[in-house]
């Protein structure tokens, strides 16, 4: 499998009738079931450099040779189709589709003025989704911190970085919370804690031998529970945030993704149920 289909996902769920055997429909489904679709920006947006953004963490990891030359400058180009590709959602015939913000899009400085066509590009993807009765949900870092501000105090390590994420959440609170309901603040937050900075095969690329490969920097036994803690942190910020100035007037919810891994015992031991309660706690508990 080559590197960027490893790392290029895009997950649809389609129901539909089948012949084999049983007949599904959507009436199957409960009425509030949801089914959708889910990317993010960098896998999907291209435009890399166009109209005021600027390189995120994903760009400098795509680009420093890890990947074989494989990139997202281009990607599916939903920068510029995005209206063609809520017209397939339509023929697909989702009812959501997940989609996250590049933060280095809408503030390229990572802080400060927000960009004007960033703004734009998303208002237009709400709208079209709306128009087109697709519920919208947001993620607001998908592994993709500005480059800006992992460059100026090392990023998700610093404990800098709540505070600028929680006025990075403000602002897409403000612009596009009056027709999106559903936000998750980090995607996967034990998988991007994991891959960037405990076995580095996501961005920052940051691991320690023995646990990481092609690391030149980092530290996997401290790093990845320093990055951890201050993801909570600002998750718990924004969330404050939102509840404290939106939630009465948007009504909306929001939540952390996390990569739902699972053990159980392999045999009824008591090694077996420790061996299980710790696998859990590392990949979820914590």
């Amino acid at each position: 499998m080559e590197f960027l289909q490893f790392l290029i996902f895009f997950i649809i769920l389609v129901v539909k009738s089948v012949d084999c055997g049983n007949q599904f429909s959507r009436d199957d489904f409960p009425a509030d079931f949801v089914f959708g679709s889910g990317t993010s920006a960098y896998q999907v947006e291209g435009a890399a450099a166009e109209d005021g953004r600027t390189p995120s963490i994903w760009d400098t990891f795509a680009h420093s040779g890890i990947t074989h030359g494989a990139n997202g400058d281009v990607a599916c180009d939903h920068y510029h189709k995005y209206k063609e590709d809520v017209q397939l959602m339509v023929d697909t015939g989702l009812e959501a589709y997940r989609f996250s913000i590049s933060w280095s899009r809408l503030i390229p400085n990572g802080r400060g003025p927000v960009n004007p066509k960033g703004l734009q590009y998303y208002n237009n993807l709400i709208n079209e989704l709306i128009s087109h009765e697709i519920q919208p949900h947001v993620t607001l870092h998908h592994s993709d911190l500005p480059q800006a501000l992992e460059d100026e105090y090392g990023g998700w390590l610093n404990r800098k970085i709540v505070k600028d994420f929680t006025a990075y959440a403000d602002v897409c609170f403000r612009n596009f919370g009056d027709r999106v309901s559903y936000w998750t603040t980090v995607n996967e937050a034990n998988v991007f804690v994991l891959g960037g900075y405990d076995i580095g095969f996501l961005p920052p690329a940051r691991c320690s031998f023995p646990f990481g490969v092609n690391c030149s920097r980092g530290n996997s036994s401290s790093e990845p529970y320093i990055v951890a803690h201050h993801i909570l942190l600002a998750h718990a910020a924004a969330a404050r945030l939102y509840n404290k100035k939106y939630k009465e007037k948007q009504h909306g919810f929001l939540g952390l993704n996390l990569f739902a891994y699972w053990f159980v015992p392999f045999r009824n031991t008591t090694e077996d149920a420790i061996a299980t309660k710790r696998a859990n706690d590392f990949y979820l508990g914590w």
